[in-house]
């Protein structure tokens, strides 16, 4: 009876960190298969080839939940739209639509129960265990996923938020050396990487398709939601519209930035002593009094 419930749970996690893992190493998958096509030859492979040479999770994982994330799940349009705009703000891993992370969180939750229930049965078999280690787990499998893509969006938020001010010096030294702006931007991404350079990039490309710059640095600012990014975006626009140069704009933006990134680290070492306040006073004072005053109450204990 132990040895089916082992396997199962096995199978189980092994799924579960398979998700997990094409969420937060798709730009490594990606480089994977960038390698493998500048590695290939010229020769022109068969079909079986073709297909072999297909991941696995395209194969098999990718058109299962696909298909899957057809049911809709009980989800209305506006939460439709709340997990979309996230979805893009974190760089829109493996391509997920609202419908197939919410998939992904019903799998989590089922996998997430199974493994209470197995480590319950294993440790304390007990009704009320088995209903308790199946509440924390379905609760745990639901509010996962949307733990892991808030964070995945804060950090990319920061990270677009710190490379900004070196980006913008970059591109002011183009447009001032006598670049256009498009060049000058395509400079930037070939010598930074990062989420930014990333979202640059396909600016970039929406720009070479025929869509107005003025839209595209619209939905660039539209898609990161950064405050900082959404002011140079502004100032950019408004500069083109009135005609002015656009060198002491990005000089004056830059400098704005810097001095943003300044005061916030600012704020965040004034912040430090507080923080550092509870750990002082739940951990480090308690283990140092019971060093300098142990040894004193044990011998006036011993005396009493």
């Amino acid at each position: 009876m132990l040895l089916p419930i082992v396997l199962l749970t096995v199978l189980a996690v092994t799924v579960l960190l398979y998700c997990m893992l094409l969420l937060f190493f798709r730009d490594r998958l990606v480089l994977a298969d960038r390698l493998k096509d500048i590695g290939k030859t010229t020769e022109t492979p068969s079909v079986v080839r073709q297909e072999l040479a297909v991941p696995l999770y395209k194969r098999i994982l990718q058109p299962v939940v696909a298909r899957l994330s057809k049911i809709r799940f009980f989800l209305s349009q506006d939460r439709q739209k709340l997990i979309a705009e996230k979805l893009v703000i974190a760089g829109n891993p493996k391509n997920l639509s609202p419908l197939e992370f919410t998939f992904l969180k019903y799998l989590a939750v089922v996998l997430a129960v199974i493994t209470g229930l197995f480590f319950t049965g294993v440790t304390a078999p007990a009704p009320v265990n088995y209903l308790l280690a199946g509440a924390l787990g379905a609760c745990l499998g639901w509010l996962l996923p949307d733990a892991i893509l808030n964070m995945r969006v804060k950090w990319r938020q920061r990270e677009v938020q710190k490379s900004l001010p070196d980006t913008l010096d970059l591109l002011t030294v183009s447009i001032e050396a006598g670049m256009g702006f498009d060049g000058a931007v395509l400079k930037v991404t070939e010598k930074t990487k990062g989420a930014l350079s990333e979202e640059l990039k396909g600016m970039l490309q929406e720009i070479h398709v025929g869509k107005p710059r003025r839209e595209a640095l619209r939905d660039l600012a539209d898609r990161l939601k950064v405050d900082d990014l959404s002011s140079f975006i502004g100032a950019v626009i408004m500069a083109e519209q009135m005609g002015v140069r656009l060198g002491n704009v990005l000089r004056v933006q830059s400098d704005q930035m810097r001095r943003k990134r300044r005061q916030r680290a600012e704020e965040k070492a004034l912040k430090a002593p507080i923080k550092m306040l509870f750990p002082l006073v739940f951990f480090i004072f308690p283990a140092t009094f019971i060093i300098l005053l142990g040894p004193a109450v044990i011998r006036i204990t011993a005396a009493l």
